[in-house]
């Protein structure tokens, strides 16, 4: 999808994911080298990139 501003976009991933009982986060942003302008914001699961359980205990091999 394609949105005219950064901040439509980020309300409706909101909005959706709200809808189906989970929750979002802002990931990474791109930034463009020249001038900083923002390419990409990846709006992700909040439990996206997390560990199920921690592994405190583990033994070391």
């Amino acid at each position: 999808m394609k949105f005219d501003t950064l901040q439509q976009g980020i309300t409706f991933y909101e909005n959706y994911a709200r809808i189906f009982g989970f929750d979002t986060r802002l990931s990474s942003t791109k930034r463009r080298k020249s001038y900083g302008k923002i390419l990409v914001n990846y709006c992700v699961c909040n439990n996206e990139g997390f560990r199920e359980t921690l592994r405190l205990h583990a033994e070391c091999k």
